[in-house]
């Protein structure tokens, strides 16, 4: 039983930083991809930046690129959000997804997290 668990999520001023992590169990992810996305309010869900577990691709949407980083702890099982210079517009819920296509889509990672809520005050 695969499991992603989300957390860090929390009330930041804009200009500051915060990371969330991803917690996985229960699956192997090596040569695959793990991505962070998100969704406000009355939005559709949007990529953020995706990581495969070797490290060798990494992709980020145009509107975190240079604020924001994708990263994961040596066993492999725990993926990072780096979030710097935050902006109101960041606000949302940020979701964790993990399988076995390097995508920005969505609907190609099958596992998911409950996700954790990010505000950003201006």
């Amino acid at each position: 039983q695969v499991s992603l668990t989300e957390s860090g999520g929390g009330l930041v001023q804009a200009g500051g930083s915060l990371r969330v992590s991803c917690v996985t169990s229960g699956g192997t992810f090596v040569d695959s991809a793990v991505g962070w996305f998100r969704q406000a309010l009355g939005k559709e869900r949007e990529y953020v930046a995706v990581l495969s577990w070797n490290g060798r691709d990494t992709r980020y949407s145009d509107s975190v690129k240079g604020r924001f980083t994708i990263s994961t702890n040596d066993a492999k099982n725990i993926v990072y959000l780096q979030m710097n210079n935050l902006k109101p517009e960041d606000s949302a819920v940020y979701y964790c997804a993990a399988g076995t296509v390097f995508s920005t889509t969505s609907h190609r990672y099958p596992y998911w997290g409950q996700g954790t809520q990010v505000i950003v005050s201006s």
